[in-house]
């Protein structure tokens, strides 16, 4: 897995990185200082996770998270020594995840990169099933491809995916792939249901239905519904 850290300031990146190294050991830290190789970087390697700066020379931070967000799907966390509800507006319209104001302070990027957690193990087998999850969720996965894929027996990965990420692993791949239901639902307004289904990796638009109303207590439809009349905030 990759983070991406993009800002014009040397010293602003390498603290950042020293700030979150420790709680993500087994991810790759890649470091940009302009938008240009920001944007190399992200083209050359699949990043999960960018912290951005929104004042650099040349090319805003903002116009730099379109362009990012137009590569791939990646989470954006904007960081700027300003505190403007312009910014954090357009942010918010761009489809940033988070915001943080400099200088960072270390409960507030612990808070931000919590979410992040479940994403990452310590352990490089378990994290090797997370990366093939985060990738993949779209297709049929199932334990037993996981297992082959890292050379693994299936019970065994199960168990120790269990002490590792205190979650089963079936349980996590459902999760996850609601989590990316959500985000279509409300980023993706005249898509069917069937499609969001197939497209997230479940079997059936009826096995999506009943265990989306088990997690957020809405079936997918009165979710768009209640997001599109404003009753309701994006997860």
């Amino acid at each position: 897995m990759n983070i991406l850290l993009i800002d014009d300031e040397h010293l602003e990146v390498e603290q950042l990185e020293y700030l979150i190294a420790p709680h993500f050991p087994n991810w790759t830290i890649w470091k940009a200082y302009d938008a240009s190789q920001a944007l190399q970087i992200s083209k050359q390697q699949k990043i999960e996770l960018v912290f951005l700066d929104i004042h650099m020379p040349g090319k805003s931070g903002l116009e730099l998270a379109k362009e990012l967000k137009a590569l791939y799907k990646l989470q954006i966390v904007m960081v700027t020594a300003f505190q403007s509800f312009e910014f954090a507006q357009q942010a918010i319209r761009i489809g940033v995840a988070d915001y943080l104001t400099k200088p960072i302070i270390e409960e507030d990027l612990i808070q931000v990169i919590d979410q992040y957690k479940p994403w990452n193990s310590k352990d490089s087998t378990i994290q090797l099933a997370l990366n093939i999850i985060h990738e993949r969720y779209s297709e049929k996965l199932t334990v037993n491809e996981i297992a082959k894929e890292i050379f693994m027996n299936p019970s065994y990965l199960s168990r120790k995916f269990l002490e590792s990420q205190k979650i089963g692993l079936n349980e996590y791949l459902n999760q996850y792939r609601l989590e990316k239901v959500t985000k279509l639902l409300v980023k993706e307004q005249d898509q069917s249901i069937s499609d969001i289904a197939e497209k997230c990796g479940f079997n059936s638009q009826h096995y999506l239905s009943v265990a989306f109303k088990k997690k957020f207590g809405l079936t997918p439809r009165e979710y768009k519904v209640k997001f599109r009349e404003g009753t309701l905030h994006e997860s």
